[in-house]
């Protein structure tokens, strides 16, 4: 059999009240040593599981989920099936919001306001999955869980090695794209979230991904969609 393991990047620098979209900075040391102890935790059920890693880890461009790579990297040295490199790829970014990445919610919602030509922003703006701010490259939370999928379905996953692949990303875009490959309900992607460096791994049976490590964090109303 063959599987992927998708994990959230850990803890950054994030901007408050700014959407996680594109920023640019670095996991904090907190962040640091908790993708280290979920990368631990996984190797000692990796050590029982007759699986091998993939030599090559899939993550975003973004520095956070390099960084995060890059520990999985070097604490499960021992379980690649080969020489392991981690490879970026910019399918695997979180949502865009286009030319006005890295602006407060406030900012945005003041620019949208200077602008006669468009119309004020809807309330939740922010989580509805099928909404795109009005700017250039920008895209909806479903638009960037499909680049995902797509990018997920081309996995060099075969049926013939047990092996995972190493699909480091981000926790909206993560979500939409399973969405997308019917792995879970459209319910589904706003009832949970994702634990920062956790593993969830699914693995491919005919009747399609079925989980076998991990799980899904359970998100409070109170939380962004992340």
């Amino acid at each position: 059999m063959a599987a992927m393991a998708l994990i959230r990047h850990g803890a950054y620098e994030q901007l408050a009240g700014t959407p996680s979209a594109l920023q640019p900075y670095p996991l904090t040391d907190a962040g640091i040593e908790e993708v280290r102890a979920q990368a631990r935790q996984f190797g000692d059920w990796l050590a029982g599981s007759g699986y091998r890693l993939a030599p090559e880890i899939h993550c975003s461009t973004l520095l956070r989920a390099w960084q995060t790579a890059e520990i999985y990297r070097e604490e499960l040295a021992a379980f690649f099936a080969g020489p392991a490199v981690t490879c970026s790829f910019a399918a695997l970014c979180e949502r865009s919001v286009g030319a006005v990445a890295n602006l407060s919610v406030a900012e945005i919602e003041r620019i949208v306001a200077l602008d006669p030509r468009l119309e004020p922003l809807p309330e939740g703006w922010k989580s509805t999955s099928d909404f795109r701010l009005p700017f250039d490259g920008a895209e909806s939370l479903l638009e960037a869980g499909a680049r995902v999928a797509d990018h997920l379905r081309s996995l060099p996953i075969t049926d013939a090695e047990q092996r995972i692949q190493l699909v480091v990303g981000h926790g909206a875009s993560i979500r939409h794209g399973v969405y997308h490959l019917n792995v879970i309900k459209f319910s589904d992607v706003k009832r949970f979230s994702m634990f920062y460096g956790h593993p969830v791994v699914f693995e491919a049976q005919a009747q399609g991904w079925t989980r076998i490590y991990g799980h899904w964090k359970n998100r409070r109303t109170s939380e962004p969609i992340d």
